[in-house]
């Protein structure tokens, strides 16, 4: 997928006015998400996102240890001057397309790197791997 009909499927899925403020939250949710993969996943992750996406994702190395979810939803609130309902419902709105694009066996790998609560993020109905 390119990077417009990527913002496009955000922008429809989070039902927001204009590209650029999917836009926004792609890269507030990218920048917050980067950190927390181990390398493998998050190369592997990059190799599957539009290049303007990836740049973001992979702009900072892994922390020591992620985050948890709700402290990664309070950080996509910081990054975009929200609130944590509207960073959680930015972080679902990316995070589904980022999913549709990643498949289901990278996510999987993805959510059973990271704490509980990971996979609401994603989009899963449970809380970790897909069923």
């Amino acid at each position: 997928m390119a990077f417009v009909p990527m913002l496009e499927r955000i922008r429809y899925d989070g039902a927001y006015p204009t590209r650029e403020r999917a836009a926004q939250a792609l890269y507030a949710v990218l920048e917050a998400l980067g950190p927390q993969l181990a390398d493998a996943e998050r190369m592997e992750l990059a190799a599957r996102l539009p290049v303007e996406a990836a740049r973001t994702l992979t702009a900072r190395r892994p922390g020591v240890r992620p985050r948890t979810s709700w402290d990664f939803v309070q950080d996509v609130a910081a990054r975009t001057g929200g609130t944590p309902a509207t960073a959680r419902w930015d972080t679902g709105a990316v995070l589904l397309t980022v999913a549709r694009l990643a498949g289901p066996d990278l996510v999987d790998r993805i959510i059973d790197g990271l704490p509980a609560g990971y996979g609401l993020l994603f989009g899963r109905t449970g809380l970790s791997r897909a069923a």
